[in-house]
């Protein structure tokens, strides 16, 4: 099957995906680390990232696309295991209000998406964390192996690295780290080389939608532990490239050499 074209959505965190024959486009987001910011008095969180300003900033995504669904690449809430008693409605409520809007919704799970799937409308798609693949395109959260299935696919989209590029202090961004693309080629190999365990052509790693969710400064420091996994096992097999939210390429990433083989992704995931 041909892969759907696909392409950034200028000034916005989300990915359009146009498949062809005139089947509907779809839109990938990550990251949206929902109830981020609410204290342990259940205060609410700063207005530009509650779940009800995200939500309407998806539903207007979708009007401006003409996107029928939305692809939740992992991390819908912030809380890492379970879902706080106060979030659980406002969960239910930013999909609620996403459905009623006429847009389908698709959830891969992530890290942060322990005790997520009591609290979603039953219309909601979930998928386990190992991912899921339409129109050639695999989607994953990024912090662990991806099924055969995504592996197999023409492109890969991922989130959890939260990308950014770190620049002198700008007023968008007092750390001087502005959210960013990165987009991984992935040329032939040399013959005799290795093979990778993945037969895409292109990684393409999204920012995190949350506009307060800490950032990956991806050309000054080394990713943090936990997210070291997809900057090792995925941006070093290629030739990595950072954009910013406007387009602006800022050039390549360096990166690790490649990682030694440690075994079939199969084996990975039985050490977990």
């Amino acid at each position: 099957m041909r892969t759907a074209r696909v392409a950034p959505v200028p000034d916005s965190p989300a990915l359009l995906v146009t498949p062809g024959h005139g089947e509907d486009r779809w839109l990938i987001v990550a990251d949206l680390h929902l109830g981020l910011g609410e204290g342990e008095q259940s205060l609410p969180a700063p207005p530009e990232g509650s779940p009800e300003r995200l939500a309407n900033a998806l539903r207007d995504l979708a009007i401006r696309t003409g996107a029928s669904r939305i692809v939740i690449a992992g991390d819908v809430k912030h809380p890492i295991v379970g879902t706080p008693r106060a979030l659980r409605p406002a969960i239910f409520r930013f999909f609620a209000d996403l459905l009623e809007a006429g847009v389908a919704m698709d959830v891969v799970l992530g890290n942060h998406d322990v005790g997520l799937v009591p609290h979603l409308p039953r219309e909601v798609a979930v998928y386990a964390a190992a991912g899921m693949v339409r129109d050639g395109v695999g989607v994953f959260h990024g912090h662990r192996w991806p099924s055969q299935e995504v592996l197999r696919a023409g492109r890969l989209v991922a989130g959890h690295l939260h990308p950014g590029y770190r620049f002198a202090s700008v007023g968008e961004s007092a750390s001087g780290k502005l959210p960013c693309w990165v987009r991984v080629a992935y040329p032939p190999l040399p013959k005799g080389d290795r093979p990778r365990a993945f037969r895409a052509e292109e990684l393409i790693v999204l920012p995190a939608f949350h506009p307060l969710a800490g950032r990956e400064a991806l050309n000054r420091e080394k990713p943090r532990r936990g997210r070291s996994f997809l900057f090792r096992r995925f941006l070093a097999e290629g030739l990595p490239r950072a954009y910013l939210l406007d387009g602006t390429d800022v050039g390549p990433i360096a990166t690790p050499p490649r990682a030694r083989p440690r075994g079939s992704p199969g084996r990975a995931r039985r050490r977990r």
